[in-house]
């Protein structure tokens, strides 16, 4: 069990580090929201909502996502 959990893990991550070769993670359970920071601070100029994520840019450098519904998106429990 702990082998598929690891491998939904690391699934995304060659994706997520052709970002940035820095990635924060913070996880709201209370609600269900996952926050993703490629750069610390974000400074985001303007953010775009795409069904429940929400891309932040700086100028034109996307450097956040905000994952809203993490669970039903996963489907996990």
């Amino acid at each position: 069990m702990a082998t598929l959990e690891i491998d939904r893990l690391l699934t995304p991550l060659p994706s997520l580090l052709a970002l940035s070769s820095h990635i924060w993670i913070d996880y709201d359970a209370a609600a269900d929201v996952l926050y993703l920071s490629f750069r610390k601070p974000q400074q985001a100029t303007d953010s775009e909502l795409e069904g429940d994520v929400i891309y932040h840019y700086r100028q034109d450098e996307l450097v956040g996502l905000t994952v809203m519904g993490l669970r039903e998106r996963l489907a996990v429990g």
